[in-house]
């Protein structure tokens, strides 16, 4: 999907399209460590970028959607945190090698090779000590979870992700339930991948 159609599902949305609320497992895998220059690659609107923002780190947010990106700032500013934005696609989007502590992937489904290249950049991102999180709708999700994407070609394993990652230590690697509400005031289990690496300390 190229970022026009992005463009069009914001655009023709009012309000936000997805939670203004951090993603529990970028929460999780957040905990704990020390602010410092963060990277958001396809941040979309921006809910996981803002929230970094107001635990302190200093937030670069990377999507290809203008719409998208244009809804994240209005977020910050309603916020009352500084986030940088960026229109780039991150499948080619370069980000300075060993600049960040943290890196996000959130969400972000691309055919293997895609995939792949996103991944060599993140990790050649990080600063020595840093971390890489990737969050995204696992495999599994067809058959035993609900939405996300339906091609099995994009959806996401650990193993796959992991394999993204040499030269990192994995710290965790699973296939995790997150809970989503129902209109009846229940909620059903979709499945992500959630992979958690950290670059040592050179």
């Amino acid at each position: 999907m190229d970022s026009s159609a992005w463009d069009a599902r914001y655009a023709n949305t009012s309000g936000l399209v997805w939670s203004a609320e951090p993603n529990r497992f970028v929460v999780e895998s957040v905990a704990g460590l020390p602010p410092g220059a963060a990277l958001d690659l396809a941040a979309g609107e921006g809910r996981n970028a803002v929230w970094l923002a107001e635990q302190g780190w200093r937030v670069t947010a990377v999507d290809f959607s203008p719409v998208a990106v244009e809804r994240g700032r209005e977020l910050a500013a309603a916020r009352g945190v500084p986030v940088e934005w960026r229109v780039a696609d991150v499948t080619a989007y370069r980000p300075v090698p060993g600049s960040y502590e943290l890196v996000l992937i959130s969400y972000l489904h691309l055919p293997a090779p895609a995939l792949a290249g996103v991944l060599d950049s993140a990790r050649q991102a990080l600063r020595p000590g840093g971390t890489l999180v990737v969050v995204g709708h696992d495999l599994a999700n067809l058959r035993g979870g609900i939405g996300g994407p339906q091609d099995p070609a994009v959806l996401l394993t650990p193993e796959t992700v992991v394999d993204g990652l040499a030269g990192l230590r994995i710290r965790r690697a699973e296939t995790a339930r997150r809970p989503v509400p129902t209109g009846d005031g229940g909620s059903v289990d979709a499945l992500d991948t959630v992979v958690v690496a950290t670059r040592s300390a050179d």
